[in-house]
């Protein structure tokens, strides 16, 4: 005995045809009612806060005193040239101490080689007191010009731009001596010509940084800064 037979699943059924497509539903074009919202009058004054809460909300744009504060005023700033002397200064002291360390040396060396031959040469032993006496003033001016670069370029107060034109002055001081000293000296010992001119531009050369950093702050601006005020810059 076979199942009763589906209409739906067989295809030769016949089906019943439904009503036409009439198109999509018509909707009203008719003007939405007015929401009764309270119409509030606002004072004179201005209007209220956002969202209703005194001080909320994004900040206003305007001019000073409205909205964001205004950017604080900056200081004037620090001359170029005072900035190049107390580098200056500080590069003179690199140097300077390179070259009191190698007078050191020499001066142990030409001690240790009198000792060895027995044989005290007065004048040999008074050039090397003297280089061990100028070596040490030099480690002192070492200390002297990074301690006036360094309060230089945090202090505006004469003091320090005294105090800057002072070591750098004495640096001068220094390279135009050991200049003549270097003449003196070995004018009298046998040797080479070439190595006395050599010698005097080495000194020369130690004392152009100074020399640059004097005339640095003998400028009107330089002047001008350390004149300005008293305290930090």
């Amino acid at each position: 005995m076979s199942a009763p037979r589906d209409p739906w699943s067989d295809p030769a059924t016949p089906t019943e045809q439904g009503a036409p497509y009439s198109g999509p539903p018509a909707y009203s074009t008719s003007a939405y009612p007015a929401a009764p919202y309270p119409t509030t009058a606002y004072p004179a004054g201005g209007y209220p806060a956002p969202y209703g809460q005194p001080g909320y909300g994004p900040p206003a744009f305007g001019p000073p005193g409205y909205g964001w504060p205004a950017p604080a005023p900056t200081g004037p700033r620090r001359p170029g040239q005072v900035v190049a002397a107390a580098v200056l200064a500080i590069v003179q002291a690199a140097l300077v101490a390179f070259a009191s360390a190698y007078l050191l040396l020499v001066a142990s060396v030409l001690g240790l080689d009198l000792d060895i031959d027995g044989t005290v040469d007065p004048r040999a032993t008074a050039i090397a007191d003297e280089m061990r006496v100028l070596a040490w003033v030099q480690f002192a001016s070492v200390v002297a010009l990074v301690a006036a670069g360094v309060v230089a370029l945090n202090r505006r107060d004469r003091g320090s731009w005294l105090g800057l034109l002072a070591v750098l002055g004495v640096q001068v001081l220094l390279a135009l001596y050991w200049a003549v000293r270097i003449v003196g000296v070995l004018a009298d010992i046998p040797g080479p010509d070439d190595a006395v001119p050599l010698l005097v531009f080495g000194a020369l050369v130690f004392a152009a940084g100074p020399a640059v950093g004097v005339g640095l702050l003998l400028t009107r601006a330089s002047r001008e800064w350390f004149g300005a005020g008293r305290g930090g810059g």
